[in-house]
Order: structure tokens, then sequence, then C-alpha cells
């Protein structure tokens, strides 16, 4: 069963003191384009991230957003040495300076210093981040799951109207068929007048140079190959949407090869119903090459 290149996931967790929300979308890509915007501060998060989707997904340009917040807890203040020993070196130049012009300054007190910025603040040892990206990555494992799921979704709906235009396709060139051998007496008829015509007309025509020529004509107005290769492309394409795996980039080449036959169906045509017959042609399969752009 195919899958679509489009899809949406997302999800919240928490693991104290921090919590987090993904997201994950993609859209339609010719290749793979992984694109993961996560902490870089979690050690192996986002190789880890990247192997997993690399794993689960062969199309489409993939988007990973991982937001992770960590609590306010409430550190132990802690006393920043660097801090005060300018702070106190900056006083006792002050003081100096002031005895100098005859001042007095107030004593200062500790409560002052350590109110100052910088001297007094809030410790927070370097969290080991191994449990936390080991958690984020099973929590991934579980995002991607719903991610597939919605893709594979998509591709129902997908497969679905894949096989009605492939119906269609199937009804028109049976019209075209039918249509070409109608035709087939008149043609015969057209090409012995022309014969005739050109007979009459002229002396030192070789005969069997004509009639040679005419033949060819005939062989070139011929669409018998055109419309077995088209029942041929339908068939292969329902071979593709019964496989399993992305088979879309093997569906867009034959959808080219529809659009071929179809060119050349109306190229040869002779006729404006079988004409007609090959613009409904070309029609319902650029309708179907742009559903086979969705699928993985």
């Amino acid at each position: 069963m195919i899958r679509s290149m489009t899809g949406f996931a997302s999800a919240k967790g928490a693991l104290a003191p921090y919590s987090w929300g993904w997201e994950l979308r993609s859209v339609n890509s010719k290749g793979l384009d992984l694109r993961l915007r996560v902490p870089d501060w979690i050690s192996g998060l986002e190789a880890g991230l990247r192997a997993q989707l690399g794993r689960a997904v062969q199309r489409g340009s993939v988007t990973l957003s991982l937001r992770v917040m960590r609590e306010d807890t409430g550190g132990v203040m802690q006393l920043n040495r660097a801090a005060l020993e300018a702070v106190l070196t900056a006083l006792a130049e002050v003081e100096a300076e002031a005895l100098e012009r005859g001042m007095t300054l107030a004593p200062s007190k500790a409560a002052d210093l350590m109110s100052l910025r910088g001297v007094l603040e809030t410790g927070s040892d370097e969290d080991d981040t191994t449990t936390l990206a080991k958690t984020l990555l099973a929590e991934a494992e579980a995002l991607i799951a719903d991610f597939l799921k919605m893709r594979a979704e998509e591709g129902v709906a997908l497969d679905k109207i894949l096989r009605g235009q492939l119906d269609q396709i199937a009804v028109l060139t049976d019209q075209a068929a039918a249509l070409a051998e109608a035709r087939k007496d008149d043609m015969a008829q057209a090409l012995k007048a022309n014969l005739a015509r050109v007979m009459d007309n002229t002396d030192s025509a070789d005969p069997q140079r004509v009639a040679q020529e005419l033949a060819l004509i005939a062989v070139k107005a011929d669409v018998t190959e055109e419309i077995d290769r088209l029942r041929a492309h339908i068939d292969a394409a329902i071979t593709l949407l019964d496989e399993a795996g992305a088979v879309g980039r093997k569906l867009d080449f034959l959808m080219q090869e529809f659009n071929r036959e179809a060119n050349t169906l109306c190229s040869k045509s002779q006729s404006t119903d079988l004409t007609a017959v090959g613009l409904s042609l070309k029609a319902v399969i650029d309708q179907m090459r742009e559903q086979v752009q969705n699928v993985e």
C-alpha cells in the first residue's frame, strides 16, 4: 500500500525538571530532506533522531522541531568570588580617593555588597543529559509511529484516487481502440482514392514507389502500438500501487510514459473523434501526475 509524503504529528512530555513539545511534519520532495531543530546541548539527540527518521521515511521534506524547557528549581545561592574581589577592590579605591579629599564614607554592609549584581548568584551544576536523551529518543518512536500512521491514511485516500484515474484511462483507451478500428476502412478508401488521383495526374511516377509512400503514411497513422503501450502502462501502474514501500519515483516515471503515448495518439489520429479522446486522455493523465507527486 502506498503512503503519502504529507504528514503531521505532535506530542508533549516531561521528565523533571524538564518539559518539552514535539512537532513532526512533511511535504513533497524529490528525495529525502531531513531538517531537525532540536537542542544541541542534549548529547547524541540529533544523531539518534536522524537515524530513526532515516529508517522510517524514504522520501519527503521532513521537519522535526523539539522545544525543551527547564523549570526553575530554586537552586542553591553561591558566592561569585571573582565578582566579590572586583567589588572590594573597587570599593577600596573609592575609599582611598575619598580620604585624600578629606571625605568620610559610611561603612559598607555585607548585605549591600551581596545585593550587587553578580556577587551572589544561583548555582546550578551542569546536568548529565544522558537520561533525558534516552527518554526523548524513546518518545520519538511513538511520535514517528503517529506520523507514519497519518501518511498511511493519506496514502489510502490517494490510492483510491489513482485507481479511479487509471479506470478512466482504461475506458478512454478502449474508446480510442474502437475508434481506430472503425476508421480503418475509411482510411483505406482514402488512400486508394489518393493513389488513383496521383496516378491519373502523373505520367512518369513509378506506381510501386507511390504505393510504398502511401503505405508508409498508413503505418504512421496506425495507433495500435500506442494503445497497446497505454494498456501495458495501466497494468504496470496497478502493480506498483499493490507493492509495499516507496514507489513514487517509479510512478512518476510511468506518468511520463503515459503522457508520451497520449501525445503520439493525438498526433497520429487523423480523426476529430480520436483526437478528442486523446485530449481527454492527456487531461486525466495530467491530473493523475499531480496526485503521483504526493506518493512517497
